[in-house]
């Protein structure tokens, strides 16, 4: 896919390339009751604070390598739009990290349910809840 008057050379040619496979698609959410009971079941867990992993493996004919989970206690955020807020937080630093995991994934064809679980009582920036998913990640990559 070249574009007109852009060589394959340029480096926004590769941007827009890398941009278009960060978006974070509805198959990519695990939405399935069967599916988050067996994650909860069985599971391997990280915590890098303020947020606790879990993550099974599953059947690997998934149609993407990882289905994300996104749960914020009502226990500890009493208004909706603390909890929405936190959720789009995380979603978000998950989208553009989610390469760290994905490239593994893909050389092993393995698939992964992940749970992410936001454990912390404040809410945290975006750039503190980043660095908590990449340090995360990185964890779970090593344990692939």
């Amino acid at each position: 896919m070249i574009f007109r008057g852009v060589s394959s050379e340029a480096p926004f040619f590769w941007l827009v390339l890398y941009r278009m496979n960060q978006r974070l698609k509805k198959g990519e959410k695990l939405k399935s009751r069967k599916q988050i009971k067996f994650l909860f079941e069985k599971n391997q867990n990280v915590f890098v604070y303020p947020i606790k992993y879990i993550w099974e493996f599953s059947s690997p004919k998934q149609d993407y390598p990882v289905q994300v989970l996104v749960s914020i206690p009502k226990r500890n955020f009493k208004r909706a739009v603390d909890r929405n807020r936190l959720k789009r937080l995380l979603r978000e630093a998950y989208r553009k990290n989610k390469d760290i995991i994905y490239d593994n994934l893909n050389l092993n064809n393995k698939s992964v349910l992940l749970g992410l679980l936001y454990v912390g009582k404040e809410i945290l920036t975006y750039d503190e809840i980043e660095k908590s998913v990449r340090k995360a990640l990185l964890k779970i990559k090593e344990n692939l």
